[in-house]
């Protein structure tokens, strides 16, 4: 089968197309035939070596970690899914390699009939992620967040989800992108110099928590949530430093001793969430863009322009 990967870090061009064997499901997983498999900002940090002391690799690096297709494997210790079913999820942490013709999932849950592959195939590590991310803030009806750096891949889905649990959500994002958030249920405020001001004319009395999706102004964000503990961040790595506590999924043996071994949970309870707020209508997963499998290294390319709006995805 063809599976995206690269043997040595570098700029977009290492990403090669490899002839490699199919992968096999084990216990409590399941294979599927990708449809559509979704492209990370972190894996493009990890490809170009910028988290080489952070995140052990070894060559060959098979990318991907979320996707959608149809089921052709289910192994034991699986119920409620059967060859043939249309699925998305997420691979594990460690195997990855779901940008590639076979996939072997962890975490799943039904396709929703309203969206379509590039949807789907970009929709796992999104809607686990946000979740993951508001369960620890403990966002709840009446409450307000903000979502810094709103118009990316997580941040389109976060707003979303936050929605649904009944908070206020003010987004941040460049102005072109204000009407965009507004259409998924934020206030938008521009991001920079300024922010703490914008933010507090919007909400005098404050928000209740900070998700941050961008990086890079922690000490404003903290600022505006009035204590460190009310942020969390995805995106910076001096989290630490700032008394902000950084998710991440991946296991300790990834992380190094500079990320921490501090990995929290999944939340793939999230999944489910989300096929029920799609069937109302309530949740959909922008796609910026969408290559052919063969177009790996475009796609990374588009990515670290850090303008795309909404998730990446490959198309199989």
């Amino acid at each position: 089968m063809r599976a995206i990967e690269f043997s040595e870090y570098g700029p977009p061009s290492v990403l090669h197309v490899a002839e490699v064997e199919e992968p096999q499901a084990g216990p409590g997983e399941i294979r599927i035939a990708v449809r559509a498999s979704g492209i990370s900002s972190g894996e493009t940090y990890i490809r170009s070596g910028r988290l080489r002391e952070l995140v052990p690799v070894t060559f060959p690096y098979r990318t991907g970690f979320d996707a959608a297709g149809v089921v052709d494997q289910v192994r034991g210790g699986v119920t409620g899914v059967r060859v043939g079913d249309e699925v998305f999820g997420m691979t594990s942490t460690t195997a990855r390699a779901a940008n590639a013709d076979f996939a072997v999932l962890t975490g799943w849950a039904p396709k929703p009939p309203t969206w379509t592959w590039e949807e789907a195939g970009g929709a796992a590590g999104s809607v686990e992620t946000s979740t993951r991310v508001l369960d620890r803030l403990a966002v709840k009806e009446g409450q307000t967040v903000l979502v810094q750096g709103a118009a990316g891949a997580v941040g389109t889905v976060a707003i979303q989800l936050a929605a649904a649990r009944g908070a206020r959500v003010i987004g941040t994002a460049s102005e072109r992108n204000h009407d965009f958030l507004r259409e998924l249920g934020a206030e938008p405020a521009s991001y920079g110099e300024g922010l703490i001001d914008r933010v507090r004319a919007l909400v005098p009395g404050g928000v209740d928590a900070v998700f941050d999706c961008a990086g890079g102004s922690l000490p404003d964000l903290i600022a505006i949530a009035g204590d460190a503990a009310r942020v969390v961040t995805i995106a910076d790595f001096d989290a630490a430093a700032h008394g902000v506590h950084m998710s991440h999924s991946a296991p300790a043996e990834e992380t190094g001793t500079s990320l921490g071994a501090g990995a929290d949970s999944l939340a793939f309870h999230g999944l489910e969430t989300a096929v029920g707020l799609a069937a109302e209508g309530r949740l959909h997963v922008p796609v910026a863009a969408a290559f052919p499998l063969e177009e790996a290294a475009a796609a990374h390319e588009l990515s670290e322009t850090r303008h795309a709006r909404g998730k990446i995805v490959l198309l199989h």
